[in-house]
């Protein structure tokens, strides 16, 4: 493959951008990083599992202990979360209802909440993923959705991805259904594999979204008749080498390396980064600014929560300040 002076960014972004995660974590004061394009935009969090939507989905939806937590519930609630992928669309309908759950849950209610929201002038579906309504039959996009979801329950996908081998074979499950595609498929996969009734490993499976096909294009002048998702998954394989050769310090998450789905959403990152930083560059959108502006909030982050099998620990206040690589040898 043939790199360009982006495919260095990617590196110092993920460096620079976990550093900002972590330094928010232990506390310190914005803005965090001296990196101007850091300061002046919003970029996610280098490992995806730490987002903030990410996060409520693992804490609040799906390890709540008083909340459903049978297989069928757990998949209907991710999903039902997921489609609209806001908190705030979340925490309306189950102040209207209760905890939500496929057993409880009246379909044409939520349907009726979402419409007097829209009406207040309220959003109720995230701007982080394009939503195309799947055409079954209704004219609000969101009673679509509903249909969408009912089609799934009533279809057993549930069990289906329940009795699935591996992260590729619940996407190939979820693919199929209207109105998600490829990118949607594989997101929705990885959301479910968070909740306990699924331990697929994340590490052999990625399919990149077209922020990612951008990203690629921008890193590399040439990548010698690799896939996409070969590219990723080759960023997985050398991501020590290359931290090492830059002498950036990357601990990773608490332990964890870059996972293929954390490679391919640090492409769409650098997809935006290089917009500002390498102008000059040219991918596949055509896009030259950032749209989203960063505002520090002023609100100490939460401990994090991780799906429990993976096992992370935060390090003590004392070993913040180690060599990564310490820091891996201490949390192993």
């Amino acid at each position: 493959m043939t790199p360009t002076c982006v495919y260095d960014s990617y590196w110092r972004f993920a460096a620079e951008r976990q550093e900002m995660y972590l330094r928010r974590l232990r506390g310190e004061p914005a803005p965090w990083t001296n990196n101007p394009i850091l300061r002046a935009h919003r970029f996610t969090n280098v490992f995806r599992a730490s987002d903030r939507v990410s996060q409520y989905l693992i804490r609040e939806v799906q390890y709540r202990e008083d909340r459903p937590q049978a297989p069928m519930e757990l998949f209907f609630r991710t999903i039902l979360f997921k489609i609209f992928n806001r908190i705030s669309t979340w925490e309306l309908l189950e102040r209207e209802l209760g905890p939500l759950s496929w057993q409880s849950s009246d379909l044409n209610r939520i349907s009726t909440i979402l419409d007097d929201a829209i009406a207040r002038g309220e959003r109720v579906y995230s701007a982080a993923y394009i939503m195309p309504p799947p055409a079954l039959g209704h004219a609000r996009k969101h009673a679509n959705h509903l249909e969408l979801i009912s089609k799934m329950m009533n279809d057993g996908l549930s069990a289906a991805v329940q009795r699935s081998s591996s992260l590729a074979s619940v996407y190939e499950l979820l693919k199929p259904y209207p109105g998600l595609g490829p990118f949607l498929a594989f997101q929705y996969a990885i959301d479910l594999n968070y909740s306990d009734f699924l331990e697929h490993g994340e590490d052999d499976f990625v399919v990149a979204g077209p922020g990612a096909l951008d990203g690629i294009a921008k890193c590399f002048s040439d990548v010698g008749g690799r896939s996409p998702n070969d590219v990723i998954m080759e960023m997985v394989d050398r991501q020590e080498a290359e931290f090492e050769r830059r002498g950036l310090k990357f601990g990773g998450l608490f332990g964890r390396r870059l996972q293929p789905i954390d490679c391919q959403n640090l492409f769409c990152e650098i997809s935006k980064y290089a917009r500002v930083a390498h102008p000059e560059v040219q991918g596949r959108s055509g896009r030259i600014r950032i749209k989203q502006s960063f505002s520090p909030e002023t609100r100490p982050l939460r401990d994090p929560m991780f799906p429990p099998r993976w096992g992370l620990t935060p390090p003590p206040a004392e070993h913040a300040n180690l060599h990564p690589h310490e820091q891996l040898r201490l949390w192993a």
